[in-house]
């Protein structure tokens, strides 16, 4: 098909959105390695699993098997409120960048919480409701998750506690706003409302806090009430699954058009949503059956994948969760308070941390000025204020665009556009103002996070 065919924006129709989603792990010759019992160092059972999380959702953290799996159909009667989602064709940006390359992007950000979380948000709150409990517990750094988790649970009728990461609560008091709005309880972490919260208060006074130390607030919470679970946004292999949907509907897209990505670009936290966008593209790779180039980009304050060691660690600062083997900081770790609030983990997914461990993709870090520069330019050519956390996969997708402009190559490049950054004005008001400032932690520093990660047998050797 002529490239004059191919649309700004290519939606689906409600009937050709996917029914299942998607488990990458199924075609994983490597399988991530299982959570374990930090008292045991086994293998986390269902029954232990159980204790945190919502049954059905525990089955779906331990499939490494099942290539599909179907999506109830009350979930996908919720996600064509805001579903399916369109792919666009860059071409603004292209013009302005005067580039041969050919660029898409996957805009997740059309719901009012403005991200691509109210994906995995329904699907469990949806298991939450089915099992008969009260509400779930959560952490969020930006706000994007806790946004998502209280519409979901708003339209279950859930109770939703969440415990929102301190730098992220004082800097976008609007998103604080909307989850209270859809009924969330939502609370600065670190906390006094919790056991775990007050020590981490008493060691490190004044902290602006962590995903790990929200998480492990939320944990404590979900496993001292009756009638709670708790549920994550990011870093779990249920969560990617659910997140699989961006891929298999960006696939399908491309495919109508006979359009092949050459990279996929995707910013990386947790890694959610790079790994749903990325997931039916990898199992081609994994399968032999085409190749593509994925870039993680990660922010230079945070660089899990860069410069992190792939280790079994704690989730939590708490060190009350599982233990994961991924690409970690330390659990201790403490970000620098930076506006990438939603990429501010110390560690990454299971899933991600086995694929980059097996070279099927590559990772690269970011400094913020640089980032809130692509943001901009970004909005001003194609008319969508990004969130910083997208902006990252932008900066490099507009790198790679440059170099196929000096290169001559017309390559496909494929990005995933998350979310929309109207609650991080904040942080945009820093950077028109000239007050915003790169940092990038030390090795010394890094030092003292690793230096945290647990020792025994087989780990950190």
């Amino acid at each position: 098909m002529s490239e004059k065919k191919i649309p700004y924006k290519i939606y689906l129709e409600e009937s050709e959105m996917p029914k299942d989603w998607y488990n990458v792990r199924a075609d994983m010759k490597n399988k991530p390695a299982p959570l374990l019992n930090p008292a045991t160092l086994k293998p986390m059972t269902a029954e232990e699993l159980g204790v945190v999380f919502c049954e059905e959702l525990v089955r779906q953290e331990l499939d490494n098997d099942n290539r599909y799996i179907e999506i109830p159909q009350k979930i996908r009667d919720f996600y064509k409120m805001y579903r399916p989602a369109p792919l666009v064709r860059a071409y603004c940006l292209e013009e302005k960048l005067q580039t041969p390359a050919k660029i898409y992007y996957k805009f997740e950000g059309n719901n009012t919480s403005g991200s691509h979380k109210l994906n995995s948000a329904i699907a469990q709150a949806y298991y939450a409701k089915e099992q008969g409990l009260k509400g779930v517990t959560t952490e969020t750094g930006a706000g994007q998750w806790g946004t998502a988790l209280s519409m979901a649970c708003a339209y279950l009728d859930l109770d939703c506690k969440v415990y929102m990461v301190k730098c992220s609560y004082e800097q976008k008091p609007f998103r604080r706003e909307v989850m209270r709005t859809y009924g969330a309880s939502v609370t600065p972490s670190p906390s006094d409302t919790t056991e775990v919260g007050r020590k981490i208060l008493a060691e490190h006074p004044g902290t602006t806090g962590s995903l790990g130390c929200a998480i492990s607030e939320a944990v404590e919470v979900a496993t001292h009430t009756e009638g709670y679970r708790y549920v994550l946004g990011s870093v779990l292999n249920q969560v990617l699954l659910h997140q699989s949907i961006i891929g298999v509907e960006t696939k399908i897209a491309m495919d109508k058009y006979g359009i092949k990505p050459d990279i996929i670009i995707g910013c990386a936290g947790g890694g959610s949503n790079l790994g749903g966008l990325i997931s039916p593209f990898m199992g081609e790779k994994l399968r032999g059956e085409a190749d593509y180039r994925f870039i993680a980009v990660e922010p230079a304050s945070c660089p899990s994948l860069t410069r992190g060691v792939y280790a079994y660690d704690f989730c939590d600062t708490g060190m009350v969760c599982p233990l994961a083997k991924m690409y970690t900081l330390g659990s201790g770790f403490i970000p620098s308070a930076n506006h990438a609030g939603g990429l501010r983990y110390h560690g990454m997914s299971s899933v991600l941390s086995q694929l980059y461990a097996d070279g099927y993709m590559e990772a690269c870090s970011v400094e913020q000025t640089s980032v809130f520069e692509a943001a901009e330019q970004f909005a001003r050519v194609e008319g969508i204020l990004p969130a910083p956390e997208s902006s990252h996969a932008i900066r490099v997708a507009i790198d790679e665009a440059m170099k196929c402009k000096e290169t001559g190559e017309e390559k496909t490049i494929l990005f995933g556009l998350t979310g929309t950054g109207y609650f991080d004005m904040y942080a945009y008001e820093k950077f028109n103002n000239g007050d915003m400032s790169d940092y990038i932690p030390t090795d010394e520093e890094l030092q003292a996070g690793f230096d945290g990660i647990p020792k025994f047998p087989g780990n950190m050797e």
